[in-house]
């Protein structure tokens, strides 16, 4: 018998399949429409993730039985394009930049990613393009070239470009090899223990990460969509970042809901970032594998030297084979990976209708970490998860069958198309202005409707635990 996309992902997680009758789908045709099964790859995420919430909740709260979780297509889709639905003031966020884009090569297309002026002057620097080249420019530059080419050269000086792969290319290449060999959800249990014990929850909506305490050191949109999520599920998520390598200002308004977020020199503060590891219960990290260790936070490290912690480590193409080290973003996993082939035309390469690898892979880590904090209530031992958004493309490319029936989704109910997100949509005040913006996905009975504080502007939170 096949797995339904959210049962695999269940077990992959660890937990009780009896579970899984708690949840109710209700499909919208419209939603995510893609030639990928889009649209069943982010149900199974959010669903996973309300679930390991609802348990959780269950387990904290003395329930008898578990909250009823409910996934509907339309706060799904919803969430998935949370970026575009941002408005601040009234106005809307640029989601690339000029350079961010994909380019026609001697041999075939090139995707490049320089959203951040480090990149983009890394981009520019390896192709032999002046600091104020335009597009025109870069795109005179790239037509002369091959785009495996560009590809090594840009990498080899720090920045990023990706050559265009059909799925049959990157099944072949080495590092295709190694991602497709992993687990989607890597799950393992260092040998220390001595977690400390969270209370029970009393009264209240059901938040079933109050009293948590996460690091987030992740930038840009899987994980902090992970953090923002464990925010809305009520912990105290902390997000750190290096004074010299500041977040896009929307990007951090977008995912910043429910959190606090403060400016670290990790290597002139780190007594500051010691006393902050010692009492966190979840260190969440989404830099370039290796970009940390120096500093001693390798995952292995982090795990040995603070018993019952729980560390999640996301990153572009997983933490292993040649590519291991590299950066990435969603864009550009799409091209290597094959999706932005089958997306597109026999004239122009595609995309997702979302970037649904970094929000899918968001929502399954924040379920890796609710998961991981109710195994730890039960035997008192901290977890090490890893997720790639290579491995979550390799999931929708080859692991997950396309519903051929709307409604077909078990437990699912018809609604109304989605044609409009208006429904799931909200406006607040803040700091940085009003703020427009998608409503959560995750939900269960009596559980969190919306974030309980707006983002603030980016590294003004005093370095300290509520």
């Amino acid at each position: 018998m096949t797995h339904s996309p959210m049962a695999a992902v269940w077990e992959e997680l660890g937990g009780d399949p009896a579970l899984l009758s708690g949840v109710s789908t209700v499909v919208r045709a419209g939603a995510l429409e893609a030639r990928l099964p889009v649209r069943e790859l982010a149900r199974a995420c959010v669903g996973a993730c309300a679930l390991a919430a609802a348990e959780l909740a269950a387990r904290r709260a003395g329930l008898a039985r578990l909250p009823r979780v409910i996934v509907d297509d339309g706060a799904v889709a919803t969430a998935f394009v949370s970026e575009r639905h941002l408005r601040i003031d009234g106005r809307a966020p640029v989601s690339f930049a000029p350079l961010s884009r994909f380019w026609r090569t001697a041999d075939g297309w090139v995707r490049t990613h320089a959203n951040y002026p480090h990149h983009r002057a890394r981009l520019l620097a390896a192709l032999g393009a002046a600091d104020d080249a335009t597009v025109e420019d870069v795109a005179g530059v790239l037509a002369g070239r091959s785009a495996r080419e560009v590809e090594e050269t840009v990498y080899a000086a720090g920045g990023l470009a990706v050559a265009l792969r059909t799925a049959k290319e990157w099944a072949a290449h080495e590092q295709g090899l190694a991602v497709a060999g992993r687990p989607l959800i890597e799950r393992g249990r260092p040998a220390t223990a001595g977690a400390r014990a969270l209370a029970p929850l009393d009264g209240g909506p059901l938040l079933p990460a109050a009293g948590v305490r996460v690091l987030d050191l992740t930038r840009v949109i899987a994980g902090p969509v992970a953090t923002r999520t464990l925010a809305l599920l009520g912990a105290d998520v902390l997000r750190v970042d290096a004074p010299r390598l500041p977040e896009d200002p929307d990007a951090h308004a977008d995912t910043g809901f429910g959190k606090r977020s403060t400016v670290l020199d990790l290597a002139a503060d780190r007594h500051t970032f010691d006393e902050l590891l010692a009492a966190a219960d979840v260190v969440v990290t989404g830099y370039r594998p290796g970009a940390l260790d120096r500093f001693g936070l390798a995952p292995e490290a982090l795990a040995e030297r603070s018993p019952g912690l729980i560390v999640a480590q996301l990153s572009a193409w997983g933490a292993y084979g040649p590519w291991g080290e590299r950066r990435g973003f969603d864009s550009l996993v799409q091209v290597a990976t094959g999706i932005s082939v089958t997306e597109g035309s026999t004239e122009l390469p595609g995309a997702l209708p979302a970037q649904a690898l970094d929000h899918g892979t968001g929502y399954l880590l924040a379920a890796a970490v609710l998961r991981a904090l109710t195994e730890r209530a039960e035997r008192g031992r901290g977890s090490l998860v890893r997720l790639a958004l290579a491995r979550t493309a390799t999931w929708l490319t080859d692991g997950i069958e396309r519903e051929e029936t709307p409604g077909a989704a078990p437990g699912s109910a018809a609604g109304t198309p989605y044609d409009r997100p208006d429904a799931w949509l909200s406006e607040r005040d803040s700091r940085m202005g009003r703020l427009g913006h998608a409503l959560p996905p995750v939900s269960f009975t009596d559980g969190p409707t919306d974030w309980s504080r707006p983002p603030g502007p980016w590294g003004t939170d005093a370095a300290r635990w509520v």
